[in-house]
């Protein structure tokens, strides 16, 4: 019998006492209806075939969770749907790809591309441009460190320090430092 709402306005004391029993089995129901479903756009997944089958018989089931809290390990999705995929070369290829991404956000945030003498118009045109690109790069290095992998965090952290080290401080920058030091705004969060 499926409770109505009036049934959820009665007292207390009027409703019907649910046992164990019918609870759990409302909530294998549940379970089972979820079982079927992915969150690829409200498509189903394809039966599972009895190869998914473990020693005792139960059906096994594959699911690609999306890891909430930071995790630790070579196994991960980073940008891409499978890449790096299980593979520690390619684990280690994603990280210098981060890397990479991160330190080019921090030479694009501190570089001085343009000569004071440009035309305007031309010089605002590559401005923008300079700009929409150091987005996008940050915005990829951003989505990288989403996949809430410890490695992929840490590289990114080292990717930033490590260009704003080389780009950004006076360390290389031998001359007391201009007033203006990029031709692009400091980013802001």
């Amino acid at each position: 019998m499926k409770p109505t709402v009036s049934h959820y306005l009665k007292a207390p004391k009027e409703r019907k006492k649910v046992s164990i029993k019918d609870s759990q089995e409302r909530s294998a129901n549940i379970s089972k209806a979820m079982d079927g479903m992915n969150h690829d756009h409200g498509s189903m997944s394809p039966p599972m075939s009895m190869n998914n089958t473990n020693n005792t018989g139960t059906m096994m089931h594959h699911h690609n969770m999306m890891h909430m809290t930071f995790f630790w390990g070579k196994n991960s999705e980073i940008l891409f749907s499978g890449w790096p995929g299980t593979r520690s070369g390619m684990y280690a290829l994603a990280l210098i790809v981060v890397f990479v991404l991160a330190v080019l956000v921090e030479w694009l945030s501190h570089c001085k591309l343009m000569k004071p003498d440009a035309n305007h118009v031309a010089a605002g045109l590559i401005q923008t441009l300079l700009h929409a690109i150091r987005v996008g790069l940050a915005f990829l290095v951003m989505l990288a460190i989403m996949s809430f992998n410890g490695g992929v965090f840490l590289v990114a952290v080292a990717g930033h320090t490590f260009g704003f080290f080389i780009f950004g401080s006076r360390v290389f920058n031998k001359s007391s430092p201009p007033p203006k030091t990029s031709d692009l705004p400091p980013m802001s969060c």
